[in-house]
């Protein structure tokens, strides 16, 4: 977990890594707005280079990840055992900041807790499900740290946890004052299936308040949660802002060229969604997104399948 500045300056939601927020109508979700494990992560943990598809529902209590029930022959109620930390973490790999906000524990568990949330950060992008073991523990040892609810918050929403991630969030939300935080808190709320209430925070006042990258974030889910109640052509409005006209030069602008593009084509608008492809796919330097593919794939060009080899 990094960042920049300290209790005065939450760090706000960033420029993805490939796959853009859930906005448009469903993808791999905006910018985490916390520090995981040891580094400035100012991308989220994408689980799909598309900012097109909305989050799958969370795994109902006891589910496994593949939809069976978890494994039985632990009592009810009974504590999990923690999970095991690698001897080479130390949790000085955690950002100052970070580790600032740790020494109000005391010294051994600070250390324990900053340890979790190194492994939490290494895993979250490759094991979400393990990360998420790590990120719970931290906040069983320091339920009342802003800095480590910020971490298992994301760290869940990665997972599909949406209902546990809500609530860390919130946690943090009231702990810190920051906003910052709406974007994914929206976007946990199409998760759980709740597109009206994604709309009440995108349309809050706190929102308002966002800086330029947090409100394209929120823009971004806010017209996936029209597209989720079959509003294409609300949902057109909402990306077609001031920002999207602006804001070429941002690094947030290919994500949000890219959900236009595709809700032009779900709007059935396929030439006009042809052109916003190839204008996202031109200013996506960093393959953020799939606009190039996405292009390819309107011209005709098929890809082979993924078999996971």
């Amino acid at each position: 977990m990094s960042g920049e500045g300290g209790r005065e300056r939450r760090p706000g939601p960033h420029e993805p890594r490939r796959g853009g927020p859930r906005g448009s109508p469903r993808g791999s979700g905006p910018p985490r707005p916390t520090r995981v494990g040891g580094r400035r992560d100012d991308r989220p943990a994408a689980r799909d280079k598309r900012p097109d598809a909305k989050p799958r529902a969370p795994r109902g209590a006891g589910e496994t990840r593949g939809g069976g029930r978890a494994p039985q022959g632990r009592r009810e109620g009974a504590r999990p055992q923690a999970p095991e930390l690698p001897d080479d973490v130390t949790g000085q790999e955690l950002a100052r900041e970070v580790r600032a906000e740790l020494r109000t524990l005391p010294r051994s568990l600070s250390d324990l807790v900053g340890r979790h949330l190194v492994v939490a950060g290494r895993l979250v992008d490759t094991e979400p499900d393990r990360a998420l073991q790590h990120a719970r523990e931290a906040r069983r040892l320091a339920p009342r740290v802003a800095v480590v609810r910020e971490a298992s918050g994301m760290v869940a929403y990665t997972a599909g946890e949406y209902t546990e991630a809500l609530a860390d969030l919130r946690t943090a939300r009231r702990l810190t004052g920051s906003h910052a935080y709406l974007p994914v808190m929206a976007d946990c709320e199409r998760g759980l299936g709740r597109p009206d209430r994604a709309l009440a925070l995108a349309r809050s006042t706190e929102a308002a308040g966002l800086d330029a990258a947090a409100r394209v974030e929120l823009l971004i889910v806010e017209a996936g949660a029209r597209r989720d109640m079959g509003q294409v052509d609300a949902a057109l409005l909402t990306l077609r802002s001031s920002q999207l006209r602006s804001g070429r030069r941002a690094a947030w602008w290919p994500r949000l060229a890219y959900a236009y593009a595709d809700t032009l084509l779900a709007a059935g608008q396929e030439d006009e969604a042809r052109s916003w492809f190839a204008r996202a796919a031109d200013a996506d330097s960093e393959q953020e997104t799939d606009a190039a593919e996405r292009l390819l794939g309107l011209e005709g060009v098929a890809f082979p399948a993924d078999d996971g080899g």
